[in-house]
């Protein structure tokens, strides 16, 4: 007991000097090991307000009481993505079973079921729904809502890699780029990658930063393409890679802008 107590005091004492040497254990992070689920809904015609105010006045508090934690709730600000007709959010769950149990008892809820009627009434407003399970990386932040003052703007962003590669993409945010980003005013929120082969497992990159503006985004990542460490670790990469790390065109790097809607924990 007193060689135990003698070394956490000096895992104390090595704390408050800042020296890592004896202090890994007590601020290593638990493993994230709760599973998330993106999902998007593309509103019918004219029926985009009414999707936002059955999640606004019931379906979030559904979701909590049936286990699902909301993290955050988003609009494209685009209208190339879905500006005015898309909805995407992200869920955490305890496990992937744990979804499937959430789902089944929320759909089956006498409540949801009086609320969709009566959201319907009208007609359907929802036209498609996508999901996309992921499991956070080992050097993403912890996954939790935020909120700030005013607003900020968010952006999701999607990285596709050749085959073979996302150990290489994972190194270089990991050693590199999450730093970068952050000494350039941008707010590393959660990374993730899709756990099914049919969304992407194994080749898909998807993470989301928060920015003070959508002006102060395009100044953040011009000043990090900008900067000679990122050149440095990018030519690098790249090299040990031999070629880069995303596939060519479009489908290599998506970004989409997000705003935060008014019932997101996450603002």
């Amino acid at each position: 007991m007193t060689t135990r107590r003698t070394f956490l005091a000096l895992g104390l004492v090595a704390a408050a000097l800042g020296c890592p040497c004896l202090t890994p254990h007590l601020h290593a992070a638990a493993p994230e090991t709760r599973v998330f689920e993106l999902r998007t809904y593309t509103a019918h015609p004219g029926k985009f307000e009414d999707v936002l105010a059955r999640f606004r006045n019931h379906t979030t508090r559904l979701f909590e009481k049936h286990g699902m934690t909301n993290v955050g709730y988003w609009v494209p600000t685009d209208a190339a993505n879905g500006a005015g007709e898309k909805l995407i959010y992200l869920l955490a769950h305890a496990s992937r079973e744990a979804a499937a149990a959430s789902w089944k008892a929320f759909s089956s809820d006498p409540v949801w079921k009086e609320v969709r009627t009566a959201s319907e009434v009208n007609g359907k407003i929802v036209a498609k729904v996508e999901s996309v399970f992921l499991a956070a990386t080992d050097y993403s932040p912890a996954v939790k809502a935020s909120a700030a003052t005013p607003a900020r703007v968010f952006e999701l962003r999607t990285y596709t890699t050749p085959v073979g590669g996302i150990a290489a993409l994972d190194a270089r945010f990991r050693d590199h780029t999450l730093t970068l980003f952050q000494r350039h005013g941008m707010t590393n929120l959660c990374y993730f990658h899709p756990v099914d082969a049919d969304k992407g497992a194994g080749r898909t990159l998807i993470y989301l930063l928060a920015h003070a503006s959508r002006e102060a985004a395009a100044a953040s990542f011009a000043a990090f393409r900008a900067d000679p460490a990122w050149v440095a670790a990018k030519a690098d990469s790249e090299k040990r890679a031999g070629g880069g790390l995303t596939v060519p065109g479009p489908d290599g790097v998506r970004s989409v802008f997000l705003a935060p809607t008014d019932f997101s924990a996450t603002r």
